[in-house]
């Protein structure tokens, strides 16, 4: 008689080791299979319009430095008063783009006692600077102006949303053109780009501003804002009272 150890069956019996071999192979080809997926997906993301770019800064030449606007030459700021609000942060480049507006400016006739000029600390604080000037009602344009550099913390982000909201803000609730002459730039040699020769931003933005003043003034049917008395920016009650007993010109400017 056989021993009550032994089974016999019609069925073949499964050998521990090929079953482990079995699943072994299948969980390979599984992973394999999941990795050439991966790829597939990595590969079409890759070439999407949602997928991270390279940074310009590495991969393509300075570009827009050169201006691409064109100005009439028949420009007339001999009645346009324009106050300009510059930043004392980086203040050998704001002063290079400050020179190049003076010199739009005089090129398109605008007197100089025209032009009043006065600086806050920083660009955040350019859009206040701007809103307290328009409402003195005493210029026809503001040109603001500074420059920012990219650094290492999201504070340039922030920056420089806040400072160019600001200044539209402005512009739109006072009806008095505010020019965003603020360089938002990754770096220095940016900077020094747009802001010296031929490529000085700044000249640019005195040509906006006298064009945008002339603008304003024709669709308001208004005058300058020089044709009215007292002085320009903020004055104290004395002041206003001895400029309108002895001139008639309006002298521009915070005081």
């Amino acid at each position: 008689f056989p021993s009550r150890h032994c089974i016999y069956s019609s069925r073949p019996s499964s050998h521990p080791i090929s079953s482990s071999v079995s699943a072994l192979s299948l969980l390979f080809t599984i992973k394999i299979m999941a990795r050439f997926v991966l790829a597939f997906l990595a590969l079409v993301v890759s070439t999407s319009a949602f997928a991270p770019q390279p940074s310009l800064r590495l991969t393509t030449p300075l570009k827009g430095a050169e201006s691409e606007v064109s100005f009439s030459a028949d420009l007339d700021g001999s009645d346009v008063r324009v106050g300009i609000i510059r930043t004392r942060w980086n203040d050998e480049h704001v002063s290079n783009l400050v020179g190049g507006m003076r010199k739009a400016l005089g090129e398109c006739n605008v007197e100089e006692d025209n032009i009043f000029e006065t600086e806050v600390p920083g660009a955040y604080e350019l859009p206040l600077a701007a809103k307290l000037l328009a409402m003195s009602g005493t210029v026809d344009a503001i040109i603001t102006t500074g420059v920012l550099i990219k650094g290492d913390t999201m504070h340039f982000e922030y920056i420089c949303d806040a400072v160019s909201t600001g200044l539209m803000t402005v512009g739109l609730a006072t009806s008095t053109p505010v020019i965003f002459g603020v360089l938002t730039c990754l770096d220095e040699q940016q900077v020094i780009s747009r802001s010296a020769g031929d490529s000085n931003h700044g000249y640019d933005w005195g040509k906006t501003a006298v064009e945008m003043a002339l603008l304003k003034n024709e669709a308001m049917g208004q005058g300058s804002a020089g044709n009215k008395k007292g002085k320009v920016g903020f004055s104290t009650g004395d002041d206003d009272e001895k400029d309108t007993k002895k001139v008639d010109k309006v002298i521009p400017g915070f005081f």
